[in-house]
């Protein structure tokens, strides 16, 4: 499940904010806000995409960097959302 839930992240990252350009992903760890990948208002279409394309609610206390800062910790949280009974969409 993480990996088709971080290669779905992945494919998402990079045809929105790359262009693309699926050679530029940073690793699963990186952040993506100190690789210039995304913004304040990227992070607001990212939650958009989680919660439309997964089937999830993202919290106001859950839009933390642990959770939403890098594709693995972006990974971990969406399974950990539909491990916890919210269905993938």
């Amino acid at each position: 499940m993480h990996d088709q839930i971080r290669n779905e992240l992945r494919e998402f990252i990079g045809d929105n904010y790359l262009f693309g350009d699926h050679d530029r992903l940073p690793g699963d760890e990186a952040s993506l806000l100190e690789e210039g990948i995304v913004d304040s208002t990227g992070v607001l279409e990212l939650i958009e995409f989680l919660e439309d394309h997964f089937g999830i609610v993202v919290g106001e206390s859950e839009t933390v960097f642990d959770n939403l800062g890098s594709i693995g910790g972006l990974t971990r949280f969406v399974a950990g959302k539909t491990l916890a009974g919210q269905p993938v969409g």
